[in-house]
């Protein structure tokens, strides 16, 4: 592998890593951990189709963490560095039945890969395979 392999597959190791610990429900129930895994600007549009900030998100994770819910799953992670600094990454999570296809943005800071952006949209199994 070339360096610059190594560098594209560390970063993207280090995004899904990430991005595997804020699926853990021991992580969405601490607030600190889990607002340390979020860059300060960070954006979602969640499945719901509402716009999320940092500490709107932080409170909602954090509060849905303390309660029994079924674990979220994950399937065909992939990711690819669009940038040294950024990372996209695509795949699908199911919760109860239901499933969405992700997209989550990481950027590299100061402070280690933080989650900028992530995106969630809502499918049905007859959705999941068509052309796009």
């Amino acid at each position: 592998m070339s360096p610059e392999e190594v560098a594209d597959a560390a970063a993207v190791d280090a995004a899904i890593e990430g991005e595997l610990r804020l699926l853990d429900p021991a992580v969405r129930a601490e607030p600190d951990v889990l607002a340390g895994l979020l860059h300060p600007e960070f954006l979602e549009f969640g499945v719901s189709g509402r716009r999320w900030d940092r500490d709107a998100i932080v409170a909602a994770l954090a509060e849905e963490g303390s309660r029994a819910l079924d674990p979220i799953t994950a399937s065909g992670m992939k990711g690819t560095r669009l940038a040294p600094d950024v990372v996209h990454l695509t795949f699908v999570t199911e919760l109860a039945g239901r499933r969405a296809h992700r997209s989550s943005l990481w950027r590299r800071t100061d402070g280690g890969w933080r989650l900028y952006f992530h995106q969630g949209t809502p499918f049905s199994a007859d959705a999941s395979s068509g052309a796009s």
